[in-house]
């Protein structure tokens, strides 16, 4: 008999704007259940909204798992794709832990709160974004 796996918590998924810059506000962790929501709405917001500047406040998700870390990847595609910036604030010690066991830590622009992220987008407002990446593309 194969173990019932219970889907936890649902994840609570917001967006607002801060002037040119729209936070995704995302509360709750963030595995196989329920990353097709927030991939969903990543994809909505940068490929349907086409909004220039998103970033993403994970200040309130303690745990990702492989399918979300997927969603915030393909997030991160489509928002050079279309020339948008695209950066996650607030990571959570687990959060953190499995960005960097996935050498992801440096592929993504990563603050450490709001206005950290708000400063940062601010202060390059006229310059192109800079690439967290380094040299990778």
């Amino acid at each position: 008999m194969t173990p019932h796996l219970t889907p936890g918590p649902p994840i609570k998924v917001s967006s607002r704007r801060e002037g040119a810059v729209t936070i995704l506000d995302l509360v709750g962790d963030i595995t196989l259940f329920n990353s097709p929501e927030i991939r969903k709405t990543l994809l909505s917001l940068l490929r349907d909204q086409r909004v220039p500047q998103l970033l993403v406040n994970m200040t309130d998700v303690k745990y990702v798992d492989s399918s979300g870390i997927a969603s915030l990847v393909e997030g991160l595609k489509v928002s050079r794709d279309h020339s948008a910036r695209f950066a996650l604030y607030g990571l959570s010690k687990p959060a953190k832990t499995v960005l960097e066991l996935t050498h992801l830590l440096r592929v993504f622009e990563v603050y450490e709160n709001e206005k950290e992220a708000l400063a940062a987008v601010h202060s390059s407002d006229n310059k192109l974004a800079p690439s967290a990446g380094e040299g990778a593309s």
